[in-house]
């Protein structure tokens, strides 16, 4: 066991990340053996368009729970893959609406299979003891309700 694994919750930030890159590599081997060119950092826009067709910006950043420049990043990356594109909205000038190309929804038929697998998989991964998924769920309406930030603050002031 390493350090970070001994700290135990202080290290949690950490040690999810650490499973999240675990699972991105691993994904993208997966895609990879299926002989499709994608990077698994794009799955959060490219499944919202899928099942919302159109968005904004500003809309699919609310959607994925990414900030505004985390989402222009992704878009400027599957635009410049040609997986997506961009018009203006006839009825605001300032906002850019994001739909997916014919190529994108080609390369959606592609991974839907993987998609079932990558289901099944992870199931079986966050079907463990404490259930994964819904410790993940709970520990962010917990946030929501009141942020990581907002409660360390809130104790301080009670420590003082």
């Amino acid at each position: 066991m390493n350090i970070i694994d001994e700290s135990g919750i202080l290290a949690i930030s950490t040690r999810l990340q650490r499973l999240s890159e675990q699972l991105r590599k691993d994904g993208a081997m997966i895609y990879k053996s299926f002989g499709i060119d994608f990077e698994p950092k794009w799955f959060p826009v490219i499944f919202t368009l899928h099942h919302k067709e159109m968005l904004s910006v500003v809309e699919i950043a609310n959607e994925i729970g990414y900030t505004h420049p985390s989402t222009i990043s992704l878009l400027k990356e599957l635009e410049k893959e040609k997986l997506i594109q961009s018009k203006k909205d006839k009825q605001d000038e300032r906002r850019r609406l994001i739909i997916l190309t014919p190529k994108g929804v080609e390369l959606i038929e592609k991974m839907k299979p993987v998609w079932e697998l990558v289901s099944k998989v992870l199931g079986e991964i966050a079907d463990n003891n404490n259930n994964l998924l819904a410790a993940i769920n709970e520990a962010e309406e917990k946030i929501a309700e009141q942020s990581f930030y907002q409660r360390a603050l809130k104790m301080k002031k009670e420590s003082e």
